[in-house]
């Protein structure tokens, strides 16, 4: 059964039953009422759900582990602050940001006390886990969190994120904190029942009930349906996030938030995206969707295919030309002589330095330059090949 003329299933679904470590997403939209604040209700019924669905007291009785991805920190500060709408200028974005996150814990904080749930707020920004250690650090606190009883709440860093670090919306984030925390199941909710083959509003518009690949999504008109406003994201994001956890594995199911409580039970509520690729190890997936390339690097045929067909380093001799400006550490995209986009690494020499390494051995750099410079411009294990679904890494130690 799949597409838009799929029946809905009968029973329930096994991968959801089963799934015992579970993100939930969250939308600005269904915790927030239409002027901004937050709406206590709302709050309270999805914390009723998440319990619900943990089960179990004390903490290592809980059957199922839960993280919470929420949105809702610029919407709750909006009235606060006298704003009446989302700004379009960062500083405000982050000013509100400042206010609302604090009311937005205090208020999970409080909800899930009534449970004895405690909660644990964890703010990222892309630049936080694209780097080797910050990821471990990020991946780390998580499950700590969830080893000592306490429900994660992840939101992006909103108060201290620039453009060129943020993810941009919380679905893709959720997916990407799927994989951090290598969940078996990813759950988005909005204030949209599930994915329709077009406007929900339009007669005739039919609900899909599940997703095997992307043929399934062929020709449906993919709108940005939901309460505009209070948040970033649309339909188009979500399927986007769709994407990237099964791509990694990990099953997604997308209701609207007065679903959740049958979707996390394994009813047929909304349309269930079926895992298309396997699970990888390391942190590459976000580098491959969660960094901004701040330059790029030009190869030569040879390092082309060395990099993406033998999955090898990048090495100064199979460089043409560099762009941009960056340090070391930063994310880049290496591109072919056409200028298409092959891979994305983080390089370890900023951007002033590899003129005067181009084209050259590593050997002959370190006789010149001495033993520092006898090393790769792109590492294999700091870097992902594009044009895949998810991302493709290449093989190596994490």
């Amino acid at each position: 059964m799949s597409g838009a003329a799929g029946a809905v299933e009968e029973g329930r679904r096994a991968e959801v039953t089963a799934a015992r470590r579970i993100v939930v997403k969250i939308g600005s939209s269904s915790l927030t009422t239409a002027a901004g604040g937050l709406d206590a209700d709302r709050v309270d019924a999805l914390v009723d759900t998440l319990a619900a669905a943990a089960g179990g007291q004390p903490a290592k009785a809980r059957e199922k582990e839960v993280v919470l991805v929420s949105s809702g920190a610029i919407a709750a500060g909006l009235a606060p602050l006298g704003l009446r709408g989302r700004p379009r200028d960062l500083a405000r974005q982050q000013a509100a940001a400042s206010v609302g996150q604090g009311l937005l814990v205090a208020r999970y904080t409080a909800s899930f006390a009534r449970y004895g749930i405690r909660v644990g707020q964890v703010l990222l920004t892309s630049d936080d886990t694209s780097r080797r250690a910050h990821y471990r650090n990020a991946y780390r606190t998580l499950e700590k969190l969830l080893a000592m009883g306490a429900l994660p709440v992840v939101n992006e860093n909103d108060t201290v994120a620039t453009d060129e670090i943020r993810f941009g919306d919380n679905d893709r984030l959720a997916a990407l904190v799927a994989h951090l925390v290598r969940a078996d199941l990813l759950v988005l909710l909005s204030d949209v029942d599930a994915l329709y083959d077009g406007d929900p509003a339009t007669p005739g518009t039919s609900r899909i009930a599940e997703v095997r690949g992307e043929g399934d999504l062929a020709g449906v008109s993919i709108g940005s349906a939901g309460r505009a406003g209070v948040g970033t994201g649309g339909m188009v994001t979500k399927v986007e996030a769709a994407r990237i956890a099964t791509a990694a594995g990990i099953p997604v199911v997308l209701t609207s938030a007065s679903r959740a409580a049958d979707a996390l039970a394994g009813r047929p509520a909304g349309t269930y995206f079926h895992p298309t690729g396997r699970r990888s190890a390391g942190r590459l997936l976000w580098l491959a969707h969660a960094s901004t390339p701040l330059g790029a690097l030009i190869l030569d045929d040879g390092a082309v295919r060395a990099v993406t067909e033998r999955h090898s380093s990048l090495l100064p001799a199979g460089i043409a030309a560099v762009e941009g400006e960056f340090g070391a550490g930063d994310p880049v995209e290496l591109r072919d002589t056409a200028g298409t986009p092959v891979a994305r690494g983080l390089v370890s020499f900023d951007a002033r330095e590899i003129p005067r390494l181009i084209g050259r051995s590593t050997r002959d750099l370190a006789r010149e330059l001495g033993p520092a410079y006898e090393r790769e411009v792109v590492h294999r294990d700091d870097l992902v090949l594009l044009g895949a679904p998810g991302g493709r890494t290449a093989p190596g130690p994490r």
